[in-house]
Parts: C-alpha cells; sequence; structure tokens
C-alpha cells in the first residue's frame, strides 16, 4: 500500500480567473454585435453613399423626359396668344401646369432673333400681336425654374428640404444648356430666323421669358 499523498490539481488563480471571464464577455458582446450587423455591399440600393441626393444626377435624368413632354405639349404661339386675349384663366387651365407664381406654358415659337440683352436674345415671332415681347434665355446664365416645374411631376415633397428642390432646378437648367447652348453663339443670333421651343411662365400676356429646349437656327 502506497504512503504517497494523492496529487491534487492547484486552483486557479483569481487573476486568471478574472482574465477568463473578461474573455468570455469580449466574445459574448462581439458575438452579440455580429448578429445585429448587416452587411451592406458597396453600391448596392443599401449603400448610404447611393441614397446621397446628385443634383447632376437628377438634373441628367429628368431633363431628357422634360424636353420630350414640352415638345409634345407645345403650342404654336399665335394659337397661344390668341387663346390668352379671349381668357387667359381658360388658356392657363387648359395648356399650362399651375405653380405657385403663375402657370408655365409649353410653346412653340417661329421667327427673327433680335438683340442681345442680359443673356436673352429677343424674338420677332410671327403671328404675334406687336405689343407682345418675346425673349429667349440663350444663356450663358440661365434664371428661373421655370423648366422643372413645366411638367407637373417634380414637386417639392419629393426632397429633404427647399435647397435640394433649388438645386434640382439648377441641375435641370444645366441640362439644358449642355444640350441647346453648345454650339450656339448668341452673339450672332441677331437678324438669323429660328424656331424654338420652350416654356414660359404666364404673369404678363405681353412679356414672355422662354426658357428652350430646343433651338433650330435656319
Amino acid at each position: 500500500m502506497s504512503t504517497q499523498s494523492d496529487y491534487a490539481a492547484p486552483k486557479p488563480s483569481s487573476g486568471n480567473l478574472k482574465l477568463i471571464v473578461g474573455v468570455a464577455f469580449v466574445v459574448a458582446v462581439v458575438g452579440a454585435i455580429a448578429l445585429d450587423t448587416t452587411v451592406v455591399k458597396i453600391g448596392s440600393e443599401n449603400d448610404v453613399r447611393q441614397q446621397v441626393f446628385s443634383p447632376e444626377t437628377f438634373g441628367a435624368e429628368q431633363f431628357p423626359k422634360i424636353l420630350a413632354n414640352v415638345q409634345e405639349r407645345a403650342v404654336p404661339a399665335a394659337d397661344l396668344a390668341a387663346a390668352i386675349a379671349a381668357d387667359k384663366k381658360a388658356a392657363a387651365e387648359k395648356y399650362g401646369t399651375a405653380t405657385s407664381t403663375g402657370p408655365v406654358i409649353p410653346v412653340t415659337l417661329t421667327g427673327t432673333f433680335g438683340a442681345r440683352k442680359s443673356n436673352t436674345n429677343e424674338l420677332k415671332v410671327d403671328g404675334l400681336p406687336p405689343e407682345t415681347v418675346v425673349r429667349v434665355q440663350t444663356g450663358p446664365a440661365v434664371n428661373g425654374t421655370d423648366l422643372r416645374d413645366a411638367t407637373g411631376t417634380i414637386e417639392f415633397g419629393q426632397f429633404t428640404n427647399q435647397i435640394q428642390y433649388q438645386d434640382a432646378g439648377s441641375a435641370i437648367n444645366n441640362e439644358m444648356k449642355k444640350s441647346v447652348f453648345t454650339g450656339l453663339d448668341p452673339e450672332t443670333l441677331d437678324g438669323k430666323s429660328a424656331t424654338v421651343v420652350g416654356v414660359f411662365k404666364l404673369i404678363n400676356p405681353k412679356n414672355w421669358l422662354v426658357t428652350p429646349v430646343k433651338v433650330e437656327v435656319k
């Protein structure tokens, strides 16, 4: 019979015990985070960067739609002038898109360009009363949001704030300039015949400030 004492395993020290508990806690926390984490692929629809509003992208997407809509709905200038003279309100409701500051109306005009002043060229339009002044925005600056508002499909509620809404209008104007003003020298338009398709806000029936979507110089 052996008289040697049985071997007893050493108990872990308090320091080692704390270390083991700490590691277990960290593993548990990391596991919980992993379960609550969604992996987002770069460039996917869940990528936050894809959700940031880009005026340039918006303008490039929307201008072709606006161009097609305006060309389809554009009213010959002489017919429009007669309708406005007969009943301005009825003409606005029939041909225009309502906005808070007046209806935006699509129109097609054929005439002769005149003097240039403040980013516009006057256009003497066939069939209009002589007292009706038509000016076409020919750049480089383009003012207003008539193109944005022309179709009635772009509304404030689609945007986060007023700044985005305004930026959208500016971006559409910039796309128009790329499409219409490229190769067009406004300094040489005086005396040239042209057909213009565009929109204007009906405020003063005798003063049309047209933002073009298409200009054909003959």
